[in-house]
């Protein structure tokens, strides 16, 4: 639209295309909620009050709200592509999401990128997204690719990008490395998000002074608070295995929220489908005292203003018609979303799009050495071993010492003691590389599980109580082209294919969601008492997160940051 068109609709000399009747407007600016029509050309909100109007629709006293925003969100943990992710998330209101594709990148590098940008296009939703800063996340497991400064730089100039992404090397930023200093210094002037979990006093400050202005790793009021009073935005995060929520809310006052912002970061697919997406963040933070119009500005306008996206996020002359209509302010239900003008979903349902989102195409992800992988046998080299200690609900492991089972010579899984055997089979380079161990607290009575999805670096890690389960979970997952797969005796039970990198799946969502369950039930029916022993699994290879962890490399005491040796006499 011509900024004079813009102007002489806006003074209401010729109709508009849309005009909202009868609202209550949660006005994000003012601070309160008022009755008004508000007008809508093309794309944009040209105005509140009486305009001659092409179409009308009534609202009848319904809230409209500025359409939500998700500040930081990894699309591939919910396991969908992205056009998918959007029919599950648009009806509840999200218009817009600023996602970090750090899964991806760590299998497919810029080629990942590339493929979540261009797979967005069409969708019912906005999809920015910050470069990922750590690919690979440390140089203790085999990543798929590595990014420099320089191949950044080539994205930044991007519309879509806005950044870069959560630079989780604190350590690297305090200390000086080149490399990351190099990504920050390419991303000057741009956002620059933060990942710094305890950080304090002049770490933090030097860590802050180096450009990165926001955390979403805080679990305290009072590190959150700190973080906030040296100028950080304080993203409070509630996702499927870190929900902050709760434990954060009493930091948020009417004097510091505009610093502060809703967002999910790993929400997986049954919880949102179950509970929602941005409109659960609101309604519980609601539920647990928060003003709703200040609930409601943390999951829009102040998201829109750390991005810099200044047409995003209220309700005003010249800002994008990206709407929600609710029938009230504490159950959330969401009657309708606008898009850009357009109505995009209604009463929980996604309208027909008028252009079909793009097939990406990608290659398979699946480059494994067999002749070096195809033997899991664990020669007995001591009596004792350390043992990757299960803690329920945590992604964080205990360290612990067990004396293994011996049976001629080679260390297997003990059932009885729930002591099973782990595999990490590296699956990018065919470099042959696998990481032999033990875990104990999966809870399995028989049979194998086995995933493609391993943070940080993605390769396949397989949990079991004999070897030949085992492999038949890794040949399967190969199979196909990556995936989420339950065997026993032979036989695979439940699988899930995730062709795209290893991590999402093409099929729509619900499909994906009767697979996931049918995952569970054969899981818990081989003897997991887990709640979701998949999501356990691929944390179980992530060497930054304490305290002891196997990847392709070996087994890594992440306390001290280093390879041990499994076996001790």
């Amino acid at each position: 639209m011509q900024l004079e068109e813009l102007i002489q609709v806006a003074r209401g000399e010729v109709e508009v295309d849309l005009l909202l009747k009868n609202a209550q407007v949660v006005n994000v600016f003012s601070g309160n909620i008022h009755p008004a029509d508000v007008a809508i050309h093309h794309s944009y909100i040209v105005g509140l009050g009486d305009y001659r109007a092409r179409q009308v629709i009534d609202l009848q006293g319904q809230y409209l709200c500025p359409g939500f925003i998700d500040g930081h969100v990894h699309i591939e943990s919910s396991m969908l592509r992205v056009p998918e992710f959007a029919r599950v998330v648009v009806p509840q209101g999200t218009t817009t999401v600023i996602c970090d594709p750090h899964e991806i990148a760590n299998v497919l590098g810029l080629d990942g990128i590339r493929y979540m940008l261009e797979s967005s296009k069409y969708t019912p939703f906005s999809v920015y997204v910050m470069l990922p800063s750590c690919v690979p996340a440390t140089d203790m497991e085999t990543a798929g690719s590595k990014l420099a400064a320089e191949d950044l730089a080539a994205m930044l100039g991007s519309e879509w990008v806005l950044g870069l992404g959560e630079v989780m090397n604190y350590p690297g930023v305090i200390f000086r490395d080149w490399e990351v200093l190099n990504k920050i210094k390419v991303a000057a002037g741009k956002v620059i998000d933060g990942h710094a979990p305890g950080l304090s006093g002049r770490d933090l400050c030097a860590y802050i002074a180096a450009g990165i202005r926001s955390d979403h790793e805080c679990t305290t009021v009072e590190e959150a608070r700190e973080k906030l009073q040296l100028g950080m935005h304080i993203m409070i995060r509630e996702g499927t295995t870190a929900r902050n929520l709760e434990s954060l809310l009493p930091l948020v006052t009417r004097n510091n929220a505009s610093n502060c912002m809703f967002v999910t970061d790993d929400r997986h697919l049954p919880d949102l489908l179950n509970e929602g997406h941005m409109n659960f963040v609101i309604r519980k933070a609601i539920r647990l005292g928060l003003d709703p119009i200040i609930a409601i500005q943390m999951a829009t306008i102040n998201t829109a203003r750390y991005f810099g996206l200044k047409d995003k996020g209220a309700i005003g002359p010249g800002m994008r018609a990206d709407l929600v209509v609710l029938d009230n302010l504490s159950d959330f239900n969401v009657q309708m979303v606008f898009r850009g003008g357009q109505m995009v979903a209604k009463e929980g349902k996604l309208l027909p799009l008028p252009q079909k989102p793009k097939d990406v195409p990608l290659r398979s992800s699946m480059n494994i050495n067999w002749q070096a992988s195809d033997d899991l046998k664990m020669p007995a080299a001591g009596k004792w071993a350390k043992v990757i200690g299960i803690v329920p609900n945590e992604i964080v492991t205990d360290s612990l010492l067990e004396e293994v089972k011996n049976e001629n010579g080679f260390a297997v899984s003990d059932v009885e003691r729930d002591i099973l055997k782990m595999a990490v089979i590296e699956r990018h380079l065919a470099s042959g590389n696998l990481g032999l161990g033990f875990v104990k607290g999966l809870g399995l009575k028989r049979g194998a599980l086995g995933s493609s999805v391993a943070h940080d670096s993605h390769n396949l890690v397989i949990v079991g109580t004999n070897d030949e389960d085992m492999l038949l979970a890794a040949h399967e997952i190969e199979r196909l082209r990556g995936g989420l797969v339950a065997v026993a005796d032979g036989q695979v039970l439940a699988s899930l294919p995730l062709p795209i990198a290893g991590l999402m799946s093409d099929r729509p969502y619900e499909e994906v969601n009767a697979a996931l369950n049918q995952l569970l039930r054969v899981a818990h029916e081989l003897g997991s008492d887990l709640h979701d022993p998949f999501m356990t699994l691929s944390f179980l290879a992530l060497p930054v997160i304490p305290s002891l962890k196997l990847t392709d490399k070996g087994l890594v005491d992440v306390t001290q940051f280093k390879f041990v040796p499994l076996f001790e006499d």
